[in-house]
């Protein structure tokens, strides 16, 4: 309850703009107290609490009542269909498992900052910088997000469920996750963990988010809420920084309008979907309006075959898409629980999705 109390506390303060210092002397307190209660460490007196809330512009109940169960939230979503819940209740069993993986090895993943009040390109600038990325491709957004708080389920979703990814936060355990549609290419997978990546940044402390996948369509885009759209500007930034891109057109392919192919070399640099890389280059005006709507109309894979042989990422593609992938983390973790005796090879098996026999062949080696 403390820690619910002081996160509320904390996010209502940043979004305001206000440092701990200018938020406790408007109310009479001090800096200590405020970061102490934050922090989920000290418990405020009933009169506290009254001021800090009135200041804040809450009622008083706000911050002691606790949030309903994110799950409970997503499952009374209407217009669920049957394949939907059953993914979803998968995607609660991981978390489930996840959590109790965590608890039985010790090893719980630090939170990322929490962002308020920045633009997202800022967002995205602000983040390569502290996980020491630089402006060269994320090679691996799966881990990295892992590695940063964002726990990843990657499973197939029927088209007709319409849902690209979901994003949940459990306040009790402070634990972030995400479900990505695995039915995705390998490339649209990775915008998608990205898009994710920017709720737990910025979002993390609201309701769950269940993603359409038509935000990833210019024009219904800003059927959404603000939200999306700052999501996907977001994740663009993070994985095609704009510095980077324009290096790249200007030291090798040197030409100011790119052609299909150049934007194909682009894509498979970035490790994104063809789409979403014609989507920053039209951002970018390296490609005309009309050309913008002649490339959506390729068949960008068959294209891609036969310019460059092969599909980037070819091999992990074909292991990535229509399949259910725990991630790597989650699976480091069951084989730590499962050498430290606190799980059998029967829960092994089930937790990394193996046969009984599989396993024992795996460990015996």
């Amino acid at each position: 309850m403390y820690q619910i109390v002081g996160t509320k506390i904390r996010k209502l303060r940043e979004e305001m703009g206000l440092t701990q210092n200018e938020l406790a002397q408007s109310i009479g307190l001090s800096s200590e107290f405020i970061s102490h209660l934050e922090l989920g460490k000290r418990t405020p007196s009933l009169g506290s609490l009254s001021r800090i809330a009135e200041f804040l512009k809450k009622d008083i109940a706000y911050f002691m009542m606790e949030k309903e169960e994110p799950f409970n939230v997503l499952l009374s979503e209407e217009g669920l269909d049957v394949a939907a819940r059953q993914v979803l209740k998968r995607f609660q069993r991981y978390c489930h498992d996840y959590l109790e993986l965590e608890e039985r090895t010790g090893r719980y993943p630090n939170l990322a900052p929490l962002y308020t009040n920045i633009t997202a390109e800022r967002m995205a600038e602000q983040e390569r910088r502290r996980i020491g990325q630089g402006n060269e491709p994320v090679r691996n957004i799966f881990f990295l997000l892992e590695i940063n708080g964002l726990r990843l389920f990657r499973c197939p979703i029927s088209e007709d469920s319409k849902i690209s990814g979901v994003y949940i936060f459990i306040d009790l355990k402070q634990a972030a996750f995400a479900l990505v549609n695995s039915n995705q290419s390998l490339g649209r997978q990775a915008f998608t963990a990205a898009h994710q990546y920017c709720h737990y940044l910025k979002d993390r402390y609201d309701d769950p988010v269940v993603d359409n996948p038509d935000i990833f369509i210019a024009e219904y885009l800003s059927l959404y809420h603000p939200r999306e759209r700052f999501a996907q500007r977001f994740a663009s930034c993070l994985l095609m920084p704009q510095d980077k891109v324009e290096e790249i057109v200007a030291k090798d392919i040197r030409k100011t309008r790119l052609d299909f192919e150049d934007v194909l070399y682009l894509k498979r640099y970035f490790g994104v979907s063809t789409l979403d890389m014609l989507r920053r280059l039209r951002e970018m005006d390296f490609i005309s309006p009309t050309r913008w709507k002649e490339y959506q109309k390729i068949d960008s894979d068959s294209r891609e075959e036969a310019f460059f042989r092969r599909l980037s990422g070819d091999k992990a593609a074909k292991t990535a898409r229509g399949r259910t992938l725990v991630s790597d983390r989650f699976v480091s973790l069951a084989l730590e629980a499962y050498k430290k005796k606190k799980i059998g090879k029967e829960k092994l098996a089930r937790l990394i999705h193996k046969n009984r026999a599989t396993v024992e062949s795996i460990i015996k080696k």
